[in-house]
């Protein structure tokens, strides 16, 4: 086996962690990301670290039926970077990355071409393939960015990868600070021009009949925390069901109330970022779809979350639609 490494990036995990370290937001359009000083600077965190020189930097990301973007042509042209694209589904989601790092990782390991693979990853659908690299006499050590409060050390890694890997390193907070830089101010001026013809677009609209409201669940939790204790024992709690969205009466609440009010936050910084830097025309066509987002925005919502909240809370529905309720609430504020 070759005595050198290689690098496995998640382009996705990576922009999200970084991205949210600059802008407080996995929102792409919120920042700008230096790709060849970020793959540049990993390349030399990993050299510093073993002293071997890198075969090759596999960047994987994912586009409309796979097909390279001037983005994704500009990256491939770098030195020492192969560029491997999944596709992007109907509703916005990754098809046939995860995959192809698994496949090329154990690819490198059977044919001996590195000795040692570095993984920016935290998917726990990869801990099969990195266990396969390993028997084939492979290393492989997850690169991560560092968080303090976090038990494994790092953001977003998935606790079966990090016990299957042989080890964890981080990249400098320094490179993150510098290859990441946040492009969105929220302009108050440009929100509100949007919003009035935004507005004006869908007023000569025929609207349908009005109904009646539906509290947020912080909403709820709120009128019955502020209820006299006597008439608050009659009330049932609502209480999250893992088996689906409906939900059980019984015992104390599944979720906290002030989870619930970090994603409320959460859903109205997203709102406030999108509407920073959209067209009008965006604004009536995203109105047009309510209440339905689109998957960018969709997902934008959970990561967002799963950064401050931890990945499996966004799998809550009462989460989900406290995110989702906030952003739309924002919007109607403004408009």
């Amino acid at each position: 086996m070759m005595n050198q490494t290689a690098i496995f990036i998640d382009a996705g995990f990576l922009l999200s962690l970084g991205g949210h370290r600059a802008a407080g937001t996995t929102l792409r359009s919120a920042f700008t990301t230096h790709y060849e000083a970020l793959i540049r600077g990993i390349v030399q965190t990993v050299k510093k670290s073993t002293g071997l020189n890198n075969l090759r930097v596999y960047w994987y990301d994912a586009s409309r039926d796979g097909l390279f973007t001037e983005q994704h042509k500009r990256i491939g042209l770098i030195p020492g970077v192969k560029v491997r694209l999944g596709r992007i589904s109907y509703n916005g989601e990754q098809k046939g990355v995860d995959l192809r790092l698994a496949l090329d990782l154990v690819g490198v390991a059977r044919n001996g071409s590195a000795s040692i693979a570095y993984l920016v990853s935290g998917d726990d659908d990869l801990a099969e393939a990195v266990e396969e690299a390993q028997d084939l006499g492979m290393k492989v050590v997850l690169l991560g960015v560092a968080k303090s409060d976090s038990r494994l050390g790092v953001a977003s890694v998935a606790e079966h990868l990090a016990l299957t890997a042989d080890y964890i390193e981080t990249v400098p907070n320094q490179l993150l600070d510098s290859a990441f830089t946040k492009v969105l101010e929220w302009d108050k001026n440009h929100s509100e021009k949007t919003s009035l013809i935004a507005r004006a677009a869908t007023e000569a609209e025929p609207k349908p009949a009005a109904r009646p409201a539906i509290p947020t669940p912080a909403v709820m939790a709120q009128k019955i925390a502020i209820r006299p204790a006597t008439e608050r024992q009659a009330e049932p709690e609502v209480v999250y069901s893992s088996g689906g969205e409906s939900s059980g009466y019984q015992g104390s609440a599944a979720y906290e109330q002030k989870e619930l009010k970090v994603a409320e936050e959460i859903g109205a910084k997203v709102a406030e970022s999108w509407l920073a830097f959209t067209t009008q025309h965006d604004v009536v066509e995203l109105i047009a779809d309510k209440p339905q987002l689109p998957p960018e925005i969709d997902r934008t919502l959970l990561k967002d979350c799963a950064q401050v909240l931890g990945e499996w809370k966004t799998d809550q529905q009462t989460i989900r639609r406290t995110l989702r309720g906030a952003f739309w609430e924002y919007l109607d504020k403004i408009m």
